[in-house]
């Protein structure tokens, strides 16, 4: 005998039937949309934030410049976060924050690049 999910009423009706009613199953979705909109926000604000960073440290016009890890640091850059990853034909990994891209050497320093945003048409 399954029970709701919710209310833990008897279920009646179809085998694989999870809820009771429709406010069960409502109040359920709600409830895991609320807790996943918690994390997702959490998220995306260090991912903003590490974007931010690597914006103030490149400026508007450059392409790409290298920089202690330690300046990154300091900054709080939050190095476990990004957006997702390219590994180059020669092996090395650039992680990424949204268009902007680095790559951390053996000696402490990080290249950083900005990939050009594909034109909107």
């Amino acid at each position: 005998m399954n029970t709701c999910k919710i209310c833990n009423k008897r279920l009646v009706g179809r085998k694989d039937k999870i809820f009771c009613s429709v406010k069960c199953k409502n109040y359920y979705h709600v409830n895991l949309r609320k807790a996943t909109a918690l994390v997702v926000k959490e998220l995306d604000n260090i991912l903003h934030r590490n974007r931010s960073i690597l914006l103030e440290i490149m400026g508007k016009n450059k392409t790409q410049c290298t920089i202690e890890r330690v300046v990154l640091e300091k900054k709080k850059f939050r190095f476990k976060y990004h957006t997702h990853h390219h590994i180059n034909s020669k092996g090395k990994t650039y992680y990424y924050v949204y268009d902007f891209a680095w790559m951390a050497f053996s000696d402490d320093r990080v290249l950083v690049v900005r990939k050009p945003l594909a034109q909107v048409t």
